[in-house]
């Protein structure tokens, strides 16, 4: 059917070139059959009758001409719509047939997966398949029921669990604690190893002034500035408080 189509569309195109070739020329003979009118009327008036009546006759012919080709142009118009027609029809025939094909197509794969189906379904309801379905059927049972007893155990693992957690953070907790009262103790010595050092130096310097000085008093021998003295015996009041 395809091979047909192309046919016709063949003969369409070449009767439509031919018809479109035959207007050309009718329209050609119309102009030569105007211009030969044309000198015929300039010989008339230039006094040439023989030459008018020689253009009359040619004009004559032109116009026979162009009227022969219009009939045959009016012939092939029928031709042409009927070819027209007939290329349209067919194309509607082979999309109609395309249409139908896939819809063939589509049952008879529809009609397969059927058949397979019913294959299936014929062998499950067998004997050997039911054994198989209902052994399969115990594992499943069998693996929910472990599901729920391990869901029951999870509380007191978890409770366990967090017990367990619970010490460790008493017991990291003590831990940081001891290791805060010992950073403490040693800052402690530090400090009050500083404080002796720096009243030490204190009391040299006091004595290298001819400064003397007792636990609970500062006895000043040698003149030394007021603000040196003041601060000496704060230190050292500061100093027998603490102690």
């Amino acid at each position: 059917m395809q091979g047909d189509l192309i046919k016709v569309r063949q003969s369409y195109a070449e009767v439509l070139a031919t018809q479109r070739r035959l207007q050309t020329q009718k329209e050609q003979a119309d102009k030569l059959a105007e211009d030969w009118y044309k000198r015929a009327e300039m010989a008339v008036e230039k006094g040439d009758d023989e030459l008018a009546k020689e253009a009359l006759t040619r004009r004559q012919n032109s116009v026979t001409k162009a009227t022969d080709l219009q009939a045959q142009i009016d012939a092939m118009a029928g031709n042409v719509d009927k070819l027209f027609e007939s290329v349209k029809a067919l194309e509607a025939k082979i999309t109609q047939a395309k249409e139908e094909k896939e819809q063939l197509i589509a049952r008879a794969r529809t009609a397969k997966t059927t058949a397979q189906v019913n294959e299936m379904l014929s062998d499950v309801t067998s004997v050997g398949s039911t054994g198989a379905f209902d052994r399969m059927k115990e594992k499943v049972e069998m693996l929910e029921t472990r599901a729920e007893v391990s869901q029951g155990l999870l509380p007191e693992a978890q409770a366990t669990g967090s017990l367990e957690d619970r010490f460790k953070q008493l017991e990291a907790g003590s831990a940081v604690d001891d290791e805060l009262a010992r950073m403490k103790g040693k800052k402690a010595i530090t400090e009050n190893s500083a404080i002796d050092d720096e009243l030490a130096a204190m009391r040299k310097k006091l004595q290298d002034n001819d400064i003397i000085v007792s636990s609970s008093h500062v006895v000043l021998v040698r003149a030394v500035p007021s603000a040196l003295v003041r601060f000496c015996c704060a230190a050292v009041a500061a100093r027998t408080n603490k102690s």
